[in-house]
């Protein structure tokens, strides 16, 4: 008995076992047919709408800015070197490294004594010259005489002659008589022809002491230039450099002593590539007098000045490309030969360009503007020249317009977007500050008495300064670059 009840009762486990499982697998199977008989329901998704920050395009006169890196020069720099050999027996003061010298002023003597030996020795030499030069100016003198007395005596024998001769056509003379007379004047013209000699002779001698006289002088003239080449001195004001030389020195003929450069007479050697200086040239093909302004970094107390451009150079060097443009500078306080600096050159102004923050222009040359229902549309325009952050644009169909001042990747035609200023503000303008009256002071006085901004670009901040709230981009930006 006792096996036949739990028989069952094992029988009835396994049964209601296996009803659990078949009604578990009735509810799943019911459940996975439902689930797949069941129509899709379209979820409703909301649009994405992204943030952006624009900026209203305005089309206006804009004087784009060429910069360069270049080198300070002097126009006028003249190498100072000994004409005549010798010892230095005196140096100026001033002649050092760096010294400031005056124009005529002496910078060093070479010992004199063997150039004023040579030039007494041709002094003495050219006063014996004009003592023979006198002396056969007298002599010629007395030749002269001399011929002329000849000739008088001729004149009186040929007379004689004559007379002798009349009185033996008379009868009255003899023969003997004209004979004596004949032989008298043939020696007259011989003593005649003997005295032209004479003057011949001294009018040769004359024309070689005058060569000696004329020969001594040059002589004269050399040992004194010499003698006043022993005398180094400054051509013009300036600053030596290169110093090369002490008291008490050899030097030889032509050796260099030291340079001589002028100071105020500097300019800036730059180059530029050959489109940036094809702007630069105007109609008839010559180089414009653009006005330069030319920054010395000197972390933080920078050193400005302005200059005109003035040339390029007539040929391009070896292993070089572009053009090499010189400007003069006004004022070259603080600058020196040799120092590399920025140039900042203004083109000519350029009429209906829009000026927007470089990242607003694609890569495709178009920008994102802001359409219908706030929806973005790109519009072509044309590059005409990058400015630092900003770039300059031709679009006719751009203006007034706003602009997406930053693109990204997220960023395309037919999105919709919510501008974060809708007057038109760029996103580094919406964020603006309050500035205080000395902190508003202290930017205003920087923009005005800066050097490195275009006239249009301070008259741009000053606009900014003056209102109640500044951009704080703005602000940001002139306090880094006065140390605030």
């Amino acid at each position: 008995m006792r096996f036949l009840r739990q028989s069952l009762t094992g029988l009835v486990l396994v049964s209601l076992t296996l009803g659990l499982l078949a009604l578990a697998g009735q509810v799943i199977w019911t459940a996975v047919d439902e689930r797949m008989s069941r129509e899709p329901r379209a979820e409703s998704r909301r649009e994405r709408v992204f943030a952006v920050n624009a900026i209203r395009a305005e089309a206006g006169v804009e004087t784009p800015v060429l910069i360069a890196f270049g080198e300070v020069r002097s126009r006028r720099t003249l190498e100072i070197r000994a004409r005549t050999a010798g010892t230095i027996v005196e140096l100026a003061q001033s002649f050092v490294e760096g010294g400031e010298v005056r124009a005529g002023q002496l910078l060093a003597r070479i010992d004199p004594a063997d150039a004023q030996s040579a030039l007494d020795r041709a002094e003495s030499d050219l006063a014996d010259a004009e003592a023979d030069t006198r002396d056969a100016e007298r002599r010629l003198a007395l030749a002269r005489d001399e011929l002329a007395a000849s000739e008088d005596q001729a004149a009186l024998r040929e007379r004689a002659l004559a007379r002798q001769r009349d009185l033996a056509e008379r009868g009255v003379g003899t023969a003997a008589a004209v004979e004596t007379a004949e032989l008298a004047a043939s020696q007259a013209q011989g003593a005649v022809l003997a005295a032209r000699q004479a003057v011949a002779a001294a009018e040769t001698r004359v024309d070689l002491t005058s060569n000696a006289l004329t020969r001594a002088g040059i002589a004269r003239d050399e040992t004194a230039r010499r003698l006043t080449e022993t005398r180094i001195t400054a051509d013009f004001a300036g600053r030596l450099s290169g110093v090369d030389v002490v008291e008490g020195g050899l030097v030889s003929v032509n050796e260099r002593l030291a340079d001589l450069v002028d100071a105020d007479a500097l300019e800036v050697a730059f180059r530029v590539s050959t489109p940036q200086y094809a702007r630069l040239l105007n109609d008839a093909g010559a180089l414009i007098s653009a006005p330069v302004r030319v920054t010395l970094d000197t972390f933080g107390a920078n050193i400005t000045t302005s200059g005109t451009l003035t040339r390029a150079s007539a040929a391009v060097d070896e292993g070089q490309t572009g053009r090499l443009l010189f400007a003069r500078l006004e004022d070259g306080r603080g600058l020196k030969p040799g120092d590399f600096v920025t140039v900042r050159v203004e083109e000519p102004q350029l009429e209906g360009m829009i000026r927007l923050p470089a990242t607003s222009l694609g890569s495709d040359g178009a920008v994102l503007v802001l359409g219908e229902d706030d929806r973005l549309e790109a519009i072509a325009v044309t590059l005409v020249r990058r400015q630092g952050d900003d770039v300059l644009l031709r679009a006719p169909t751009l203006e007034g317009r706003r602009v997406v001042a930053e693109r990204s990747p997220l960023l395309g035609s037919g999105i919709k977007v919510r501008p974060l200023d809708p007057a038109g503000r760029t996103g580094a303008e919406a964020s603006a500050v309050i500035l205080t009256d000395a902190r508003r002071a202290r930017l205003i006085a920087y923009v005005r008495e800066s050097r490195d901004l275009p006239q249009t670009e301070k008259e741009r901040l000053l606009r900014q300064l003056d209102g109640r709230e500044v951009p704080a981009r703005v602000v940001e930006r002139l306090e880094s670059r006065i140390g605030g």
